[in-house]
Order: structure tokens, then C-alpha cells, then sequence
């Protein structure tokens, strides 16, 4: 029809000269023709508009079939026969050839603005020899196509006139029985408009679906020279926002309204039309042409499954309606026929919207549902899930959830996320878990590994939801429920906190068949009776399910504890937390939210107090309900810790709940809601101060169940016994017992409860009095122990070494947490002449004298034992000392009478390098020593800032009151007391220097080897060659060990631990150094910076972090040497001179070009320079960089 139409426009000419025979070289020689474009009647499909303006029409096979490039040519070019044309023929054929030439380039430079009105398909012009437009170097995003609406076609009837979808689906319906082929490019254009594409299709492209495929080519291609890189769909605009619901608003409206209108099954060319085109898209190699054809195809087949689903419950009803009519006695046959009429056109009606969601799920689901856009996949799962709930008839069939099972192995973290989801709904349906029998056989394994092990905790935790409902179903087996039940150890608080309600089922299972065994509900009343809740040390029925919990927890952390602990081991040193919580305390915490029981402590604790020792009458077993369920109710050593642990967060979690929040407080209820916190912390305050020394009393001996008691005194609020006038005895009562825990155990962790205990205590000045007693008593007991413990070893008498180990770490304990200043510095006074010295001397001088005498010859357990001891020393030794410089900072700053005479640190410093000079290698007694040695002296060169500075020298002048840059209040004091703390500030010897460097270097290479880095590792060639080099057999042992657990825990913790090691002792030595703790020179303090910084590019991350801070040293340093010159009045050219040297050096280091000497040499050079400069200022200087070193180590190792 085209051609024809063509050729009839073309021969329907309106001047005379168009009936002329086309033969007669005289008509068409004159000059008088005149050319008129023809009014065509219908827009031509082949026309086309270039790009550059011209109307020139593209050759195609059917014109030269049909004459019409001659036609063509006749119009256009003059008779090529014609040898001797005039000149008036000339003329007018270069002024034809010149303002073609002009309307080009014009039609050139001129941009379009809009798209042309004609529709006609679209063709990519030819370069020829015109260099192509610069493509933008930023990829444009698509404007606002809301906003940049020309107002007509269905697009501004939707988004920008304020219609509403139903209104204008109904009138597009309207207008479809009016005009077919109209409305169907309305929709296939406004189709086009949601992709963000402006091109268009016209009436010829829909009335020709089989040229579908190539036409959407052509407007791809004019798509993508555009270069949007982002389309309404997934735009976040602000026009945008409800884009996608309106567009599957509208299709799922038309759909409705197709239906009602009966087009949906009397013209079958409306869907297929839609179809053709969308489907297409849907295959396009352009995402938002892809993307945007499968969100409406989706919408469509949605609508589709609701006509599906109304048609099929409309047919069931009136089906029923028939088989009721045809039952009764007198039959109406007319009312049946009309009934088995609409029966069949019902039917009809569902065959037919059955074949296009087929059609609709072949052409697009199937291909589009592993699309490589994980939000196709996304749009395509939740789709599924939608047509299973709305049509299962349907779509609820093995053929169509094999793809959601598919979908569970996705790479897309939101693919699996969204496929859980809509499998969660499906379980839900109670009244259709029949068909998901094969599926959930089949798929099973894969729901359970996704919960277990899946690299999103946010799936981890959705799989377990979605296998509570398969276990309601049945459908779960019992290793899966187990597998499942383990997860309350996981260390993902979102999976704890998921498998709660799942964890909580099975000890309500286990709690069933247990009462089953003791005779049902008629042997559990006659056992128990009823619960008093007033009396929570009576039995009742939840001490069994308590006795259950314990069970099912010891059952499942059997096989994985070790691994477990060493989990927890490992964040706690990588983390650097101050206190980790067991995997017992985190299962605790699930739990409490699982079981309602838990929630009531008292109970619990009532139950963990009650004895159940006689249970046996006579030596034989009685078997009457009551000693049945005591008998059953019995706890091992494991059940008692495991219960403690979730008392004690049963206590936290309960205070935590009644504590409340800003907002409570707020309102008229405010004040009610606070009087009922107070109420709730008082009675738990009270009640676990009678409960702790009973649990003490019962559980103490053992230290597992001590430390889960003591741990309890941590959640008391002393406020209120405060407030109460017999609280403080109560108190006092508690803190004997506390005390008693101390003296009695030789456990680090009872000590370090206790410790915290006490320490809790002295936060509190009410009770402070009662506290200092009770802790007067527990140094007497302690001190009074190594007196004599000391006294026998002196006087070569037989001493007990564990007993005197324990006392010593008792001491540490003790010191940590209490000033001990006074406690190791008195003497004990002596009845007896002949007293052993050890027996009058001081603390201080005794855990000195241990230190010294560290033997270094005893084997075994008695050479580990001698070992801990000395740790133990060096650590109390070390609190003593931060204590001590506590008191003198104290005394500085107040108006308190100063010490008659200051503390010598020589003998402690002296035995710790008596230590690091007898042990060898990394010894951990060695490693301590090295440690403490640096944090002794950087400790008391803070009273460089406190007190006048050593003799003026060079690079120390002094500094007195009369300094301006000293306060007068600080100068006063330094002018009284500067004498005495001058002794203080001492630099580290150069035989301790040494020794550090050594253990330093035996770090470095430990960690070298455990992380593979031996071989870059670069050793330094002044390194003190260490005196016991590592055993070769040990060393081929742990190789073998890395070659063998290279991807396992174990060797991935040995790693961490050496390289926590490497840089505490590296962070120890940066703050020595920032300090100015080592001796000033190329040998002493310059040194040791170029030691740390030999090889901080080949140890990790972590180390150079730690190194890099003395970079930043001397950053700020360098930023205030420019004013300190103007304000000294330093002679430039010598300070230009220094600044010069600096520049160079500094143009080598980023040229590449230096090497390692002269780096040092650099280094060296910089030292010095920092001392001359820094001389006025080291009091600023000191607290800035010793405040931020300390703050950055902590950063960094957790310290």
C-alpha cells in the first residue's frame, strides 16, 4: 500500500506541465517549468529526516522496483542527453547548486530542539568525509521527563495534567474502538517516553508489527549517540519519586479496563500488539529500553493474573450455581442452559488469558529473571511471588518455583534477600503447603547453607525466619533443626538475635517430651503444684524448662567450642576492647529475648540456690512425681556455668529495661515511669545484694561458676544503698565476701572480677569509708603473706613458690586498681633482732629483689612458674611507679606539703636489665622487661614539663619563672621544687638501648616469618646479634605448622598475635622517642628512629601506622619554626642556611634518588636542627605530642 500510495501522490500533479510526455526534450528545457512539492495524502513511511536537515529520502529496493528512482531523478536532475545546454539553463543550475549548499550548513549548525512531527522512521545519515561532533567527556544524565513534557500523548495525560490512571486508561479504551492503530502508538510512544528516549513511532510502524524489531534498532541507535547514562526508572529526581508506580499503575488499569470492556477477549490484537513491542524491548542490548519493557511486562502479566484469578473464581461460582440448580426437583432447564453458557464463555475467557500469560512468561520471565542487572532479577522474583499468591492455580506448580529456588545461589546480595522474602510469604499459606512439598525436598539443603554460612548477616538472618515457618510446616529434619539451633553461638548479633524465636522452639520441644516422661500435666501438678509467685526459691515448672535450656546449650557448643573461644580470643587482642563477653554471655543475650522464663531472674536464681542433694531415700531412687522432677532437675558443673552466665544477663538486661530514656522522662507520665525505674532498681539492688554471697557461698570454690558470680556485683547501683540506712552493712557484708574470693583463688580471671569489684566499689564516696577498711584488711593480708613467703626463701629455708606466685599476682590485682604508694613504701617493724631483713623490708625492695633474682637455670613447670612470678613483679613494680608519679603530679599542681624525698628508679631499672641481659630471644619474661624498662622512663620524663629543665646546654636551656611563655602560677612552683625533679627525668642507658634494639629486631623477625615477609625484610647491619638464636627444630616445626594451617584459625591467630606484639613494643619505643626518653646523638635517639622506620613499608599496615607517627612529629614541628625565628630573632642567613639543607633534602626523598645512608644522615641532620629549635617551647611541644602519641596507640592497638 505505501508504493501505491507514493505513486498516486506523485502523479497527481497540480501544474499543467506534469501531463507533458516525459520524452519531449523541448518542455523540459524551458525554463518556465515550475517545480511544486505534491500534497501528499497520507504521510510517506520511506521519507526521512537526516539529521543535518535535508529531506533527501534513503534509495530503497522497493523504489527501483517500482519506477519510482526514476521518477526520482527525472524531478531532480536535469536531461543528462542534453550536450549544448543554453545559458540561461546554466545559470540556473548554479544557483539551484549554491542554495542547496546554504540550506545545508544552516540546516547544519541548527540544532533540534524537539522531535519532528513527522513520524517516519528514522535513518543514520553517512559521514561522508564530516568529521563527526566531539562526544561530551561527561556522560549527560536524561532530564526530567516529567518536567520536560511537550503536554500531548498519553505521557502528559498521566504525569503532567493530574489524571488519574483508571481516567485515563478508560478513555484510551474510548479511543481505541474508535481508531485502533491511533491508541496502540499512543501506547507504544508512551512506552518509548518512559525509557527516556524522545524519538517516536508513527501509525505505519504499529500497523506493521514484523518491522518492529529493525525500527527499534534505528531508535536504539539514536538512543545511545545521546549517551544518557540514567533513566526515569532508577532516576532519583524529584519528579520521578512515583514513576514506576504510575507507569504499572497505568498498564495494570488498561488491563482492568480491557477486561471490563470485553476488548480483552473479542480483539485479541490489543495485547499482542503490546506484546510485540515490549517483548522486543525487553531482549534490548540497552538497559533502560530492557529494564523499563520488563517492569511493564511484569505489570501487565500481574493484571493479566488478577483478570486470571477473578475469571476463574467468577466461573467456580457459577458453576456451583448450575450442579445446586440442576440437584433440585424441578430443574429450570432454561436457567441451566444459561448457567452452561456462562460456564463456557468463562472458560473461553480463561483459555485465552491463560495463553498470554504463557506467552508473557516464555517471551519474558524466562529470559529476564538471570538478567545480568541484578535489579531485573530483583523485579523479577518479587513479580513471581506476586503471581503465585494472586493466581496459584496457576503459577503455585513445581515448573514455576523451580525459579525461585534457582535465584537462592544468586551473586546479588538484594536478589537473595528478595527471593527469601517472597518464600517466606509462600510458607505462610497454610492452606497451600501441600505443593511445596517437592520444592522444599529439593531446595532444602540450600535454605539451611544460606543461613549458615551466606556472606550477608541480613540473609543469614532472613534464611532463619524463613526456616522457622518451613519447621512449623513439618517440613524440616531434625539435623537441620540442630544445625539451625547452633547458630545461638554466632558471632552476627542480627543472627542471634534471629534464631532467638527458633532456639526458643526447641526447648519448648525438649520441655514437652521431658513433662511426658514425668507424666504430663497430671504428674507436673502433683510434683510441683501450683507456682507461688511470691516464693522464687519453691520448685516450679520453669526450673525444669531451665534445666532444659542448660541442656540444649551444652549439647550444641560441644563440638566447637575451642574454636569458639579462640574466636573470641582473637577480637579481643585485634579489637583491643577492655572486655569481651563469652560466647555463653552472647547466647545469653539471644536467649532472653527467645524464652519469657528467662526473664524472670529470681526465679532463676532461686533455682540455681535450691539443694538438690538428698534426692535419693535410703540409697534407692523413689519414684513419686516430686522425686522425679528434683531428680530430673539435677545440674552438672557445665549446666551451673552456663545458667550463671545468662542470670547474669538476665540481671543486665532487666535493669537495662527498666532504665529510661530521655523521652520517658518527658510528659505528664514522665515522672510515673521514673518512680517505677527507681522501684525496679532498688528491688533488684537489694535482692542481689542478699543473693551474691549465697551464690558465693555454694559456687565459689570452683573458679568458672566464681567468676560468673562476682561478675554480678558490676550491675549493682550503690546509689541505693547510698540512700538506705542499713545499706552499707549489707554492703560491708559483700565486700568480705568479695575479699574472700580474692585471698582464696589464684585464677586470673577471679582477680580480675574481684579487682573490677572493688574498683566499682570506690566509685562511690558515700561508701568509700567502708571500701577503704575493707581493703586496709586485704593489703595486711597480702603484704603480711610475702613478708614471710620472702623471709623463708632468704633465710634458705623451704618456701612454697606457688604460694608465693599467687601472693605476687594477688599484689599486681591489688595495685591495678588501688593506690599502693604508701602500702609499698612502709616498712614493718621488727619485735625480734635476729628478723630476716625480708621480714622489715619495704614491698618495693622485696618485688625488687625477686626481679633480680630471676633464675634463668630451672626447667619445666618450675622455670614457667619462676617466669609469671617475675611478670608479676615487673607489673606490680610498674602500677607502683604510675602511681607514685599520680601522687607527685598531684602534690605539684595543689597546695598538699611535697614528699621529703623522691622515689630512685636505678635499682627497679637495674634489675630489668639484669633481666633482658640473662633471658634470651622473646622470651615473654624478656619482652616484659623490655616493655616496663620503656614505660618507666617515659613515665617520669612527663616532669620535664612539670619542673625546671636539666643544666642549660646547647640543646636544654633552662627555663624559669621569668619566662614568658611560662604561667606565673607553674613557674612558681617549678622555682620551689625544680631541684628535686631535675634527678627524675633520666635518658635510657645505652647497654638498656641496646638490649631493647635486640628484642626489637627478634619481634621483627618473628613476624617476618609467621606473615612470609622474611624475604623482603631488610636487617640492620649495627642489629646486637642475639645471644640464643632460635632452635632449628622448633623453627622447622612451626613451618610446618604455617604450610599446613596456613588458611586455618590456628595460623592466622600465631599471626595476629606477633604482630600485636611487633607493635605494642614498636609503639612503646615511638613514645620513648617522641618523648626524648632516649640519649640525644647519631647513637641514641636518632638511632632508634632510624631502627623503626628501616623496614615500616614491609610490615604491615598495622606497624606502619604506628612508625608513621614520628613523621608527624616533625610536621608540627617544622610548621612552628617559622615564627619562633621572627620572635627569637635568629639571624636569617643562618637560619636559611638550616632551611636550605631541608629543602634538598627533602627534593631528594621524592626524587627517588637517595639512598638508606644518606637517609639517616638526613635523619640525623633533623634531630639536631628539632632540639635547637624546640628549645623555648618543650613544655607546649611536650603535652600536645605526649597526649596524641598515647591517643594514637590506643587508636591503633587497643592498649
Amino acid at each position: 500500500m505505501p508504493a501505491r500510495l507514493l505513486s498516486m501522490e506523485l502523479s497527481d500533479s497540480v501544474t499543467p506541465q506534469a501531463s507533458s510526455s516525459p520524452n519531449d526534450p523541448t518542455s523540459r528545457r524551458k525554463s518556465g517549468r515550475v517545480k511544486q512539492k505534491p500534497v501528499l495524502l497520507q504521510t510517506d513511511p520511506y521519507a526521512s529526516t537526516l539529521p543535518n536537515g535535508s529531506g533527501k529520502r534513503k534509495r530503497t529496493p522497493n523504489m527501483e522496483e517500482n519506477g519510482l528512482d526514476d521518477i526520482e531523478s527525472e524531478e531532480t536532475d536535469p536531461d543528462e542527453n542534453d550536450e549544448d545546454p543554453d545559458e540561461e539553463e546554466l545559470k540556473e543550475r548554479r544557483r539551484k547548486s549554491r542554495s542547496k549548499k546554504t540550506s545545508a550548513k544552516r540546516a547544519a549548525k541548527k540544532a533540534r530542539i524537539t522531535a519532528p512531527k513527522s513520524t517516519s522512521l528514522p535513518v543514520r545519515s553517512a559521514v561522508n568525509g564530516v568529521k563527526k561532533p566531539p562526544k561530551s567527556r561527561r556522560p549527560r544524565t536524561v532530564p526530567n521527563a516529567v518536567a520536560d513534557d511537550d503536554g500531548t500523548g498519553l505521557f502528559s495525560e498521566i504525569f503532567s495534567q493530574g489524571h488519574t490512571v483508571v481516567a485515563v486508561a478508560s478513555e484510551w479504551i474510548t479511543r481505541y474502538d474508535q481508531h485502533n492503530a491511533n491508541a496502540m502508538t499512543e501506547v507504544i510512544n508512551f512506552v518509548l517516553k518512559c525509557t527516556g528516549c524522545d524519538s517516536h513511532v508513527d501509525v505505519h510502524d504499529i500497523e506493521d508489527p514484523d518491522n518492529a524489531a529493525s525500527k527499534l534498532d534505528d531508535l536504539q541507535d539514536e538512543y545511545e549517540s545521546t549517551e544518557i547514562t540514567d533513566y526515569p526508572l532508577v532516576s532519583r529526581a524529584k519528579g520521578h519519586l512515583s514513576f514506576r508506580a504510575t507507569m504499572t499503575g497505568f498498564f495494570t488499569s488498561l488491563i482492568q479496563a480491557a477486561h471490563a470492556a470485553g476488548l480483552l477477549y473479542s480483539d485479541l490484537a490489543l495485547v499482542e500488539n503490546i506484546e510485540v513491542w515490549v517483548t522486543t524491548m525487553s531482549s534490548s542490548s540497552i538497559r533502560p529500553f530492557r529494564h523499563t519493557a520488563t517492569v511493564i511486562s511484569l505489570a501487565i502479566q500481574s493484571a493479566l493474573c488478577s483478570v486470571y484469578s477473578d475469571l476463574a473464581d467468577s466461573t467456580a461460582n457459577t458453576l456451583r450455581q448450575k450442579e445446586g440448580e440442576q440437584k433440585k426437583k424441578n430443574v429450570n432447564k432454561l436457567r441451566v442452559a444459561a448457567l452452561q453458557t456462562k460456564v463456557t464463555e468463562g472458560e473461553r475467557k480463561i483459555g485465552l488469558v491463560n495463553t498470554m500469560l504463557d506467552n508473557i512468561f516464555n517471551a519474558v520471565y524466562v529470559h529476564r529473571y538471570r538478567d545480568v542487572d541484578p535489579k531485573i532479577r530483583v523485579d523479577c522474583v518479587t513479580a513471581l511471588g506476586d503471581w503465585i499468591s494472586t493466581a496459584p492455580d496457576k503459577f503455585f506448580m513445581a515448573q514455576y518455583l523451580r525459579y525461585l529456588g534457582w535465584v537462592l545461589s544468586d551473586t546479588s546480595a538484594p536478589t537473595r534477600t528478595e527471593v527469601v522474602k517472597q518464600l517466606s510469604k509462600l510458607y505462610k499459606r497454610n492452606e497451600d503447603i501441600g505443593r511445596l512439598h517437592g520444592f522444599t525436598e529439593r531446595f532444602r539443603p540450600r535454605f539451611v547453607e544460606m543461613a549458615m554460612r551466606d556472606a550477608e548477616p541480613g540473609i543469614r538472618a532472613a534464611a532463619v525466619g524463613m526456616l522457622d515457618l518451613v519447621r512449623e510446616t513439618g517440613l524440616l529434619e531434625p539435623d537441620d533443626i540442630d544445625s539451625i539451633g547452633r547458630l545461638i553461638f554466632d558471632s552476627e548479633p542480627r543472627v542471634r538475635k534471629a534464631v532467638a524465636t527458633f532456639f526458643a522452639k526447641n526447648i519448648n520441644d525438649l520441655f514437652d517430651s521431658v513433662v511426658e516422661e514425668l507424666g504430663g500435666e497430671e504428674g507436673m501438678a502433683e510434683a510441683v503444684g501450683e507456682d507461688d509467685p511470691d516464693d522464687p526459691d519453691v520448685p516450679r515448672r520453669s526450673w525444669l524448662r531451665f534445666k532444659c535450656l542448660a541442656e540444649v546449650l551444652q549439647i550444641y557448643s560441644s563440638g566447637d567450642e575451642e574454636v569458639a573461644e579462640r574466636d573470641i580470643e582473637r577480637a579481643s587482642f585485634v579489637a583491643g576492647g577492655p572486655e569481651v563477653n563469652s560466647r555463653f554471655a552472647l547466647a545469653a543475650q539471644a536467649v532472653y529475648h527467645g524464652l519469657p522464663d528467662v526473664r524472670d531472674w529470681e526465679f532463676l536464681a532461686g533455682y540455681l540456690l535450691y539443694d538438690n542433694s538428698a534426692v535419693a531415700v535410703n540409697g534407692q531412687a523413689s519414684k513419686t512425681p516430686e522425686h522425679l522432677f528434683r531428680e530430673r532437675c539435677q545440674l552438672n558443673e557445665v549446666e551451673l556455668t552456663l545458667l550463671l552466665e545468662i542470670l547474669n544477663e538476665s540481671v543486665k538486661q532487666r535493669l537495662l529495661e527498666a532504665t529510661p530514656s530521655e523521652t520517658d522522662k518527658k510528659g505528664k507520665k514522665g515522672k510515673v515511669r521514673v518512680e517505677e525505674s527507681r522501684e525496679v532498681q532498688e528491688n533488684t539492688a537489694l535482692r542481689l545484694a542478699e543473693v551474691i554471697p549465697r551464690l558465693l557461698r555454694k559456687f565459689g570454690a570452683n573458679p568458672t561458676t566464681a567468676v560468673a558470680v562476682l561478675r554480678l556485683e558490676h550491675v549493682l547501683n550503690l546509689e541505693i544503698f547510698e540512700e538506705l540506712r542499713q545499706g552499707s552493712t549489707m554492703y560491708a557484708s559483700l565486700l568480705d565476701d568479695i575479699n574472700k574470693q580474692f585471698l582464696t583463688h589464684v585464677d586470673q580471671g577471679v582477680l580480675a572480677e574481684a579487682s573490677s569489684a572493688i574498683l566499682h566499689a570506690r566509685t562511690f564516696d558515700d561508701l568509700q569509708e567502708v571500701t577503704d577498711s575493707k581493703l586496709q584488711e586485704l593489703w595486711s593480708d597480702t603484704i603480711n603473706s610475702l613478708r614471710t613467703l620472702a623471709g623463708a626463701k632468704e633465710s634458705d629455708e623451704e618456701f612454697d613458690l606457688t604460694s608465693l606466685c599467687n601472693t605476687v599476682t594477688r599484689i599486681a590485682n591489688l595495685a591495678s586498681v588501688v593506690d599502693c604508694v604508701n602500702v609499698f613504701e612502709s616498712e614493718a617493724r621488727s619485735k625480734s633482732r635476729n628478723a630476716v631483713e625480708a621480714m622489715t623490708a619495704s614491698p618495693a625492695h622485696l618485688l625488687t629483689g625477686l626481679i633480680s633474682s630471676d633464675p634463668v637455670e630451672s626447667d619445666g613447670e618450675q622455670s614457667e612458674e619462676r617466669g609469671q612470678l617475675t611478670i608479676d613483679c615487673i607489673k606490680a613494680l610498674l602500677f607502683y611507679n604510675m602511681w607514685l608519679v599520680h601522687s607527685l603530679q598531684s602534690t605539684l599542681t595543689s597546695n598538699t606539703p611535697p614528699r621529703s624525698h623522691l622515689p630512685d628508679i636505678t635499682p627497679f631499672a637495674s634489675a630489668l636489665l639484669t633481666v633482658m641481659n640473662t633471658r634470651s630471644g622473646l622470651d615473654p619474661v624478656r619482652l616484659a622487661a623490655a616493655s616496663a624498662c620503656l614505660d618507666l622512663y617515659t613515665l617520669y620524663a612527663s616532669f620535664r614539663n612539670l619542673g625546671a629543665k636539666p643544666s642549660a646546654s646547647k640543646n636544654h636551656p633552662p627555663t624559669t619563672a621569668n619566662n614568658p611563655s611560662t604561667p606565673p602560677n607553674k613557674g612558681k612552683a617549678d622555682v620551689r621544687r625544680a631541684p628535686n625533679l631535675d634527678s627524675l627525668v633520666q635518658p635510657i642507658p645505652s647497654d638498656c638501648q641496646t638490649c631493647i634494639l635486640a628484642i626489637f629486631a627478634a619481634a621483627e623477625r618473628h613476624h617476618a616469618r609467621l606473615s612470609h615477609r622474611r624475604s623482603g625484610l631488610e636487617p640492620a647491619p649495627d642489629d646486637a646479634v642475639d645471644d640464643a638464636p632460635e632452635d632449628p627444630e622448633s623453627e622447622a616445626e612451626n613451618e610446618n605448622d604455617d604450610d599446613d594451617d596456613r588458611t586455618g584459625e590456628r595460623a592466622q591467630t600465631r599471626k595476629l598475635l606477633a604482630e600485636k606484639q611487633l607493635c605494642e613494643l614498636a609503639g612503646k619505643m615511638v613514645l620513648a622517642a617522641v618523648g626524648r626518653v632516649f640519649r640525644p646523638g647519631a647513637e641514641g635517639e636518632a638511632k632508634v628512629r632510624a631502627r623503626l622506620r628501616r623496614n615500616e613499608r614491609r610490615l604491615g599496615a598495622n606497624y606502619r601506622e604506628v612508625v608513621a607517627f614520628l613523621e608527624e612529629k616533625k610536621k608540627k614541628r617544622q610548621g612552628k619554626a617559622k615564627p619562633k625565628e621572627a620572635k627569637a630573632g635568629v639571624a636569617p642567613g643562618k637560619r636559611g642556611k638550616v632551611k636550605a639543607g631541608k629543602m634538598k633534602s627533602k627534593e631528594t626523598i621524592v626524587d627517588g634518588g637517595g639512598s638508606d645512608e644518606s637517609e639517616d644522615e638526613h635523619a640525623e641532620e633533623e634531630e639536631e636542627e628539632e632540639g635547637a629549635e624546640l628549645a623555648d617551647d618543650r613544655i607546649e611541644d611536650f603535652d600536645d605530642e605526649h597526649g596524641r602519641v598515647q591517643e594514637v596507640e590506643d587508636e591503633i592497638m587497643g592498649d
